[in-house]
């Protein structure tokens, strides 16, 4: 059974930061690309960040800089590490893996919140 597990959300203050994980099932993890992809309350779908299987890393541009994709291939972990978050980064956070030949998505893990507020 495929499954994709995030954990690690909550709520933080501006400039606080959250480390994101997401547990993944049922691939040979190493092989995948993933991505982690958000959507703010009223808005649509935003990817954060995509990580490779060899590692290469890419951005959005609302949060390069601050914000670092990372996985564990002997821990079939996805990570993101957030800092210097700020109130506009609240959103829904979801794990994903990535096609990069279709640029698309086939499976999502259920979220996780993560809300930046004073």
């Amino acid at each position: 059974e495929v499954q994709l597990v995030e954990s690690g959300g909550g709520l933080v203050q501006p400039g606080g930061s959250l480390r994101l994980s997401c547990a993944v099932s049922g691939f040979t993890f190493s092989n995948l690309h993933m991505s982690w992809v958000r959507q703010a309350p009223g808005k649509g779908l935003e990817r954060v960040a995509t990580i490779g299987t060899g590692g290469t890393t890419r951005y959005g541009g609302s949060v390069n800089g601050r914000f670092i994709i990372s996985r564990d291939n002997a821990k079939n972990t996805l990570h993101l590490t957030m800092n210097n978050l700020k109130p506009e980064d609240t959103a829904v956070y979801y794990c994903a893996k990535y096609r990069p030949n279709s640029w698309s998505y086939d499976y999502w893990g259920q979220g996780t919140q993560v809300t930046v507020s004073s």
